[in-house]
């Protein structure tokens, strides 16, 4: 988990280096996406979880 968290660490500064700040914003809104496209493939997240309230998940 850490060699990806470095890689996407690398790709975010490469698109503010390179790209400016909105480049910057635009991997970063990416990265989020795919991170969550990516659990609800495997399994670890279920559509419903963004609809729950606090108490809810808590039971």
């Amino acid at each position: 988990m850490g060699v990806a968290g470095m890689f996407a660490g690398m790709a975010l500064a490469f698109a503010g280096y390179f790209g400016g700040f909105g480049a910057f914003l635009l991997v970063a809104a990416l990265g989020a996406v795919g991170f969550v496209v990516g659990r609800f493939l495997e399994g670890d997240m279920d559509f419903g979880d963004f609809f729950r309230s606090r108490d809810e998940r808590r039971r």
